[in-house]
């Protein structure tokens, strides 16, 4: 049995006490690196060989992991969730049963039917709105969840918790578990990064923060525009750079030596080296000109709309971050109009969803190709999803509000089954009504197909052990391959 903690230093990976040596004692002389630490919390008290085979019982499907987040909230209703009652009675005065979570609760509101049509695409008849041709094409990869339930129909709240796991601030990303419990494939990478489209999703940089986690895994902005990241060109030559370094080890090793398991100084450490590493790695990642002239077609890098060109050039960063070893990448979505969130329609719906499907389309399915070709969907876990839906109903006749009910993401790759959807909203696609989920599921699935138990990933913190899910979720293996 899994021991609790009994005193000692706070970080507690996997339920397990942490070790009494400092983490960069413990790399030093493992020489494995994170990979070696991530396993080793796994080990109970009598040896190794019993935590192989305790991890063999959460065999990984991914390696890593890409989150498309389309900030604002697509309309389920207009996308991946056909509702012909909807249309059949469009116009007609609204009602609703009353548990359905809307922002819209005004008496005079009138049922909304979709502008686009519904088709069914693939082998697997995938119903896809015709909002996103593109996507369409790769529906038989895509395992489509339509009964997600939020809390508050509030942006900022919703998408905390989508990325945290709480609707309030100060509770790591997910980004950053991930990064925690495994680590980063390739030493002179970050494990979570952002690939930002100058634009912060409600929630600010909360979203994307390592919190009471160590400050190493919190996500690293690389923009789309301008310099990637800032001072990633050393000033200094290679020299005078690394006197610079040492100079700042030997003082942080000298005071963290009076300090033993001091997380800041271990951080501070870290990332100097991080940083000093990036310097010659992350300039030629973002540099796309050596693809081929074929695959910046694909994603649309060659598009002449700013917007859309800058957004299918961060999907193919993050096909070549990922290659690389990043272990999770964000990837947020330009806001053209900037008075909302991207996908943000009280108004002006048809023209503005249409005008971010056309930025985003393209490239994500696109990623969904290239990862595939290349090998890489096996153990590759795609995460599309925005913090809300739009609601079914409108006070005027070209706008949605905001809706937490019962709307729908997608996910692929990673063993995940392709071409089904799971879960149903009522025939107006106001309220989950099958297979209702939580977002906490979302989160515990995705660390179950990287081989993390999310009841087990934990942090001490506060006098208790803190993890993505707190006391919530549960594994969606309906969604898995056998």
């Amino acid at each position: 049995m899994s021991r609790r903690p009994t005193g000692g230093g706070k970080n507690v990976c996997w339920g397990h006490e942490t070790p009494a040596t400092t983490r960069r004692e413990f790399l030093s002389r493992a020489h494995m690196g994170f990979g070696w630490l991530a396993l080793a919390g796994l080990a109970e008290p009598w040896g190794f060989a019993v935590a192989q085979e305790r991890a063999a019982q959460y065999r990984p499907r991914a390696k890593r992991v890409v989150f498309l987040f389309m900030d604002g909230g697509v309309s389920h209703v207009d996308s991946f969730d056909p509702k012909p009652d909807l249309s059949r009675c469009h116009g007609q005065p609204a009602k609703w049963k009353p548990d359905a979570l809307s922002q819209g609760v005004s008496s005079n509101r009138k049922w909304l039917g979709s502008p686009w049509k519904f088709r069914q695409y693939g082998q697997s008849g995938l119903w896809v709105s015709d909002l996103f041709p593109h996507t369409a094409r790769v529906a038989d990869e895509l395992c489509v969840v339509r009964s997600l339930t939020g809390q508050f129909p509030l942006h900022g709240a919703q998408s905390l918790l989508m990325h945290t796991g709480r609707a309030t601030a100060a509770a790591p990303s997910i980004g950053s578990w991930v990064s925690y419990g495994l680590g980063s494939e390739n030493e002179q990478l970050p494990g979570y990064v952002l690939l930002n489209n100058d634009w912060v999703p409600n929630g600010g940089s909360q979203n994307f923060a390592s919190s009471f986690l160590p400050a190493t895994h919190q996500a690293t902005m690389v923009r789309s525009k301008g310099t990637p990241v800032d001072n990633i060109v050393p000033a200094d030559d290679v020299t005078l750079q690394r006197t610079k370094l040492d100079f700042l080890r030997e003082q942080d090793e000298a005071y963290a030596a009076q300090r033993p398991g001091h997380d800041a100084i271990e951080s501070a450490i870290q990332n100097y080296e991080v940083a000093a590493q990036m310097q010659t790695s992350v300039p030629g990642l973002c540099d796309v000109s050596s693809e081929s002239a074929e695959t910046l077609r694909l994603y649309g890098v060659d598009r002449t709309n700013e917007y859309e060109s800058l957004y299918s050039l961060q999907c193919l960063r993050a096909r070549r971050m990922l290659e690389a070893g990043v272990r999770f990448i964000e990837i947020t979505c330009p806001n053209t109009h900037r008075n909302n969130s991207p996908w943000d329609q009280h108004g002006d719906l048809k023209h503005r969803h249409a005008e971010n499907a056309l930025i985003t389309d393209q490239p994500v399915a696109a990623l969904l190709i290239d990862l595939k070709r290349r090998g890489m969907l096996e153990d590759t876990l795609v995460l599309w999803a925005g913090e809300m839906g739009r609601t079914p109903h409108s006070s005027g006749d070209d706008g949605r509000d905001h809706h937490v009910s019962g709307y729908t993401i997608w996910m692929a790759g990673a063993g995940l089954r392709g071409g089904i959807t799971y879960g149903a909203t009522d025939e107006m696609g106001m309220s989950a009504v099958e297979n209702r989920v939580d977002i906490h599921d979302i989160h515990a699935t995705i660390l179950h197909q990287l081989g993390l138990d999310h009841k087990r990933l934990t942090f001490r913190f506060g006098g208790r052990d803190m993890r993505l899910t707190d006391v919530h979720g549960r594994v969606m293996r309906d969604l898995m391959r056998s």
